[in-house]
């Protein structure tokens, strides 16, 4: 059988992967995601990615059959387009957008259980992006085509048809209410509904890849371009092919997302930065989230390659009552009021292997409160960067002791789901998963300092 190419659009990096059709990854290249400067704000060179991601579809087909490709990509990714290129450039969603913009936001966006998730940092919402570029460029915007989600833009450049999808929509968009399948009010108040094309399943085949791309990849004109997905949704889909209900799946990197199907709707909570996302077929799932991996790096600082944290150094951090307190950085969704309050009470990490100790430890304490916000009680599966650490898994499995835990070994589960995506309409039976479960560390009292990590981290600032 034909492999897919799955094109994996994160904040910080762009994977180009090639995965065979049971959701094996078989080869990956990647580059830096960069971010250029203003102006007009900052932006990412989706012009450069693409001379980049057009090579390494050519390196790739060259060693793999390559019969269908699929974009994923991060929640808040969106770009404007016109004729056939970006109308106005892809906004970097942690600039700040201009306090008029911010203010008039603010007024229009509607209420929580519409928008389906809290007012978060910067342009993390593809509806302040619109608004940022429907006021700072009215004609630009007036006569562009569509604003089209970071996954369906790749789409469309390689196949030229335009798109939304489900999930993307219910990534913290603001533009989709996902449990009652509509848009949000934001879209008829503004005007917005003749810039978002219509909505398809991810794994929908928009059409072949374009003849010039296709000569310029080496791939076959044949090839099939599908919709896309969220990448944490991807991530999802992923067990939900494998047959897999009543559980919450982590998916790390610069951002920790937990996504769940046990949580419903009305349980969400604005004030911890709950949202409703959506799964590939636009059913909703609970969402809790915090920029974890951004918290990690402002801990860790510089680490030797390969590096993974020691559970002795980390023991000895425990008993000796250091705490990691966030939040370091600027996204405080999770901790309200706590951005840049980050510090450490008692003893600080002392060279690189007590700082990456320290900032494993903390990456598994919030994803163990994103576990308790979402109130979950079902199986957890771990997946993405932090999964390479094998102290992470293990961390969780101790912290969560009354609750069943496992993790994609390979760290991949993102480019896995888009990829089973490509056989979602012919598939007959779950798709193979190998699921590992961690052996919890031997950490006294950790459960204890967990509490008192807790209350450090949840008081008044």
């Amino acid at each position: 059988m034909s492999h897919v190419a799955v094109l994996d659009v994160g904040k910080t990096n762009v994977k180009l992967n090639a995965v065979s059709a049971e959701g094996t990854v078989l080869e990956t290249l990647s580059t830096p995601n960069e971010v250029r400067p203003g102006p007009p704000y900052r932006r990412h060179d989706v012009v450069a990615l693409e001379d980049w991601a057009i090579g390494a579809l050519r390196d790739l087909g060259g060693r793999h059959d390559i019969g269908a490709i699929v974009a994923c990509g991060h929640g808040s990714g969106g770009v404007l387009v016109n004729g056939d290129g970006p109308a106005m450039p892809m906004i970097d969603y942690e600039d700040e957008p201009p306090a008029g913009v911010n203010a008039l936001y603010r007024s229009v966006v509607g209420a929580y259980r519409e928008r389906g998730s809290p007012i978060m940092l910067a342009a993390s919402h593809t509806a302040r992006q619109m608004l940022w570029l429907e006021t700072g460029w009215p004609e630009t915007f007036a006569q562009a085509q569509a604003f089209l989600m970071l996954p369906q833009y790749w789409a469309w450049r390689l196949c030229g048809v335009a798109a939304s999808e489900f999930s993307m929509l219910g990534a913290q968009s603001h533009l989709w209410t996902v449990p009652e399948r509509r848009f949000a009010p934001i879209v008829a108040a503004r005007g917005w509904a003749d810039k978002l094309p219509p909505i398809v399943p991810a794994w929908t085949t928009l059409g072949p890849l374009k003849p010039d791309l296709a000569r310029r990849t080496g791939l076959a004109p044949e090839t099939r371009v599908l919709c896309g997905a969220h990448d944490s949704s991807a991530n999802f889909y992923r067990y939900q092919a494998a047959g897999l209900r009543g559980l919450t799946v982590i998916s790390t990197g610069t951002w920790i997302v937990a996504l769940s199907d046990e949580t419903p709707p009305e349980a969400l909570d604005e004030a911890r930065g709950m949202g409703c996302n959506a799964d590939p077929a636009g059913n909703p799932l609970a969402g809790a989230l915090c920029m974890g991996g951004r918290e990690f790096s402002l801990v860790a600082g510089e680490q030797p390659p390969g590096a993974v944290a020691d559970p002795g150094v980390l023991a000895a951090m425990v008993a000796r009552g250091s705490f990691p307190v966030p939040c370091f950085g600027e996204e405080d969704g999770l901790l309200p009021g706590r951005a840049r309050r980050g510090r450490f009470v008692g003893p600080p990490p002392d060279g690189a292997p007590e700082r990456r100790a320290m900032a494993l430890l903390l990456a598994a304490l919030l994803t163990d409160f994103l576990l308790d916000t979402l109130g979950s009680a079902g199986d957890v599966v771990l997946d993405g960067t932090f999964v390479k650490d094998p102290l992470y898994p293990a961390l969780i499995a101790a912290l969560r002791p009354g609750q069943r835990t496992t993790f994609d070994l390979h760290g991949y589960g993102t480019a896995a789901g888009a990829a089973l995506l490509a056989g979602h309409a012919t598939r007959t039976s779950p798709a193979p998963l190998a699921l590992q479960t961690p052996a919890p560390p031997t950490i006294p009292d950790l459960l204890p300092y967990r509490a008192r990590w807790r209350a450090l981290a949840t008081e008044t600032p």
